[in-house]
């Protein structure tokens, strides 16, 4: 185990990556919890309101954020320092986005059916977290070969190509698929040779004349939202709370 450690965790200075990512799912898992409370009434927890002003958390979490973003950037890979800077950047994170959509809207909208999409941003950021814990880089450029990456002119193809994929896929309207596509080409190059969705840029620039890609793509779309929305919907609800009637 010590040797795992240190090969995959320590040798590498992925240490404070995996502080940042455990400060962030245990805020966010802390501050859901403490939000629910408060909604519910029990506990010792209220709402902090100075002055009759209710401060959202995300402000402790800008704060959080930006002390440990310039700790890390003025400091090193390894030491406390990294360390601290890693726990503060990961706490501040998670509660930044736990109020995302609130940033979105610009509006209270925490326990909307709009605020769930604050619990579908915190999972895609810890899967991307987690997949950067594993090894992977951004862009793809970690499966090049010892050769190809001392080929500079390679290795800026392969970056830009696998950014044209992610753009791609976002255009066609799968977002998710692109940010993890920037981390995992696969995804990306799956969602960008696949059909747009059908409100996307790219359907409406390219399906109009086209009746039947037009078709196809509503038909798709149709099937894929009412087979995985309502569990996409369960699981914010069971993680982040089910909204206000």
């Amino acid at each position: 185990m010590g040797d795992w450690w240190y090969r995959n965790i320590l040798e590498p200075g992925k240490l404070p990556l995996l502080l940042a990512l455990s400060a962030f799912v245990v805020t966010f898992a802390a501050t859901r919890i403490i939000t629910r409370m408060i909604r519910a009434g029990k506990g010792p927890f209220r709402n902090v309101t100075p002055g009759g002003l209710h401060v959202h958390h995300c402000v402790p979490g800008v704060i959080l954020m930006t002390v440990g973003g310039f700790t890390a950037i003025g400091g090193g890979r390894t030491g406390w320092g990294a360390a601290a800077a890693a726990v503060l950047f990961g706490m501040g994170t998670g509660l930044v986005l736990d109020e995302f959509a609130l940033i979105l809207h610009l509006s209270d909208v925490y326990w909307t059916k709009e605020g769930t999409i604050s619990i579908e941003v915190v999972i895609m950021t810890s899967a991307l977290a987690a997949l950067l814990l594993c090894g992977f880089l951004p862009l793809g450029v970690d499966g090049l070969t010892p050769d190809e990456e001392q080929n500079r002119l390679t290795a800026v193809g392969t970056v830009l190509f696998n950014l044209v994929l992610a753009i791609m896929a976002l255009i066609k309207g799968k977002p998710r698929m692109a940010v993890l596509g920037v981390v995992v080409p696969l995804i990306a190059l799956v969602a960008a040779v696949r059909l747009a969705r059908p409100v996307s840029p790219w359907a409406r620039r390219f399906y109009p004349g086209r009746p039947k890609a037009r078709a196809r793509t509503i038909k798709r779309a149709y099937h894929h939202d009412r087979r995985w929305s309502g569990l996409r919907r369960k699981v914010d609800y069971l993680i982040g709370g089910a909204p206000s009637p």
